[in-house]
């Protein structure tokens, strides 16, 4: 065999098995398990306060991929007064299941009792904020401000533990500040009280989402952990949560703002991380997606909260689109759902011909209310 042959022949087999290794690499994101709770594939939808209600988490888990989605986070004095606007928040669809419900506070009591409330509700899984970084949630005691004073932070997991028999998690951020960073000890804390799960943003709450999550955190965090670690911060697309996987070692990737404006990239990374390939959107799935999904939203809230809520989800949907700037600058200026729907379609079938008429929830979604 001539030098030329033989050298081709070491480099078809090193091509092989570097792919074969590849492959085995995406293949080996096993489901994994929270308490008795499977999540499988091993992708999470984080909660996003204002998107993640159960409309928007009904419409990822229908495009497939995500293992878990967890609700936005819920006030525990909001659900201790049984106020109506609190409690919608815990509202969810069977198609979504598992599912989590998040509840945040600082009271020990008040935390027991809203887990209660949530588990009985029928949650699969409790889970505590210790990760917001919002004004208005730190300044009541909870979120990341919770990081700050761990002998409160063990009653609380010591009430919430003895008050329910679900699975119970955590989802907290790297520390307060940089000088501060002690995501490992709030694990063995979070241990020591029989919390099962922990999902990790390597952000501290004085970042906020300024600059790049450390997963240096999330990777210590998963070498110290006898429970399950998830991580979230900065996946943005399907090679994002591969080398998440592959750089700290987690058992699952929750993945939060990239799913604002690409519905598909939980289901993108579930494809990626099984074939090593995933499927592109195309304008077309973007544009039904936009009149299918703010169309629901439109027939079931009531007409302000759906306005609201259209014309946030629908500035996140826009960005990517062609003319997106001057399609925001219309839809923020529609002063009812009608005229917002209206000049949603009007842009889309512009773009993608003959949009409205693909599909009849489509036309469905443009009928006048009433």
């Amino acid at each position: 065999m001539c030098p030329s042959t033989v050298a081709d022949t070491l480099l078809t087999r090193k091509l092989f098995l570097t792919e074969r290794l590849r492959l085995n690499c995406y293949n080996s994101r096993q489901m994994f398990k929270i308490g008795d709770v499977g999540i499988d594939p091993p992708l999470v939808l984080a909660p996003v306060a204002g998107h993640t209600d159960t409309l928007f988490r009904q419409a990822i888990k229908q495009l497939g991929g995500c293992g878990l989605v967890v609700s936005e986070l819920v006030s525990t004095e909001g659900m201790t007064r049984h106020q109506e606007r609190t409690l919608h928040l815990t509202r969810f669809d069977e198609s979504e299941r598992p599912i989590s419900l998040q509840v945040f506070g600082s009271d020990p009591d008040r935390m027991a009792e809203s887990a209660r409330i949530v588990e009985e509700m029928g949650a699969d899984i409790v889970d505590i904020n210790l990760g917001c970084p919002v004004k208005k949630v730190v300044k009541q005691g909870g979120g990341s401000n919770l990081l700050r004073d761990l002998p409160l932070l063990r009653r609380i997991f010591k009430a919430v533990r003895g008050a329910i028999r679900a699975p119970l998690t955590v989802k907290i951020r790297s520390g307060w500040d940089r000088d501060s960073i002690n995501a490992v000890e709030v694990l063995k804390l979070a241990e020591d009280c029989g919390i099962q799960g922990i999902a990790v943003h390597g952000r501290t709450r004085c970042d906020m989402f300024r600059g790049r999550a450390d997963w240096s955190v999330i990777a210590r965090v998963k070498e110290n952990a006898l429970i399950p670690v998830m991580g979230n911060g900065d996946v943005c697309s399907p090679e994002d949560a591969e080398r998440m996987f592959r750089e700290t070692g987690v058992d699952g990737v929750m993945i939060g703002r990239g799913v604002l404006s690409n519905p598909w990239l939980i289901r993108q990374c579930a494809d990626y991380l099984s074939s090593g390939t995933a499927k592109s959107v195309t304008l077309a799935d973007k544009a039904e997606f936009m009149m299918t999904f703010l169309g629901r939203v439109r027939h079931r809230l009531p007409e302000p909260v759906a306005l609201g809520k259209m014309k946030k989800s629908g500035g996140c949907l826009s960005k990517g689109i062609p003319g997106g700037a001057r399609l925001r600058e219309r839809l923020n200026s529609a002063r009812t759902v009608d005229e917002f729907l209206s000049s949603l379609s009007d842009f889309l079938s512009d773009l993608v011909p003959r949009l409205p008429a693909r599909d009849a929830q489509l036309a469905e979604s443009l009928k006048p209310r009433g």
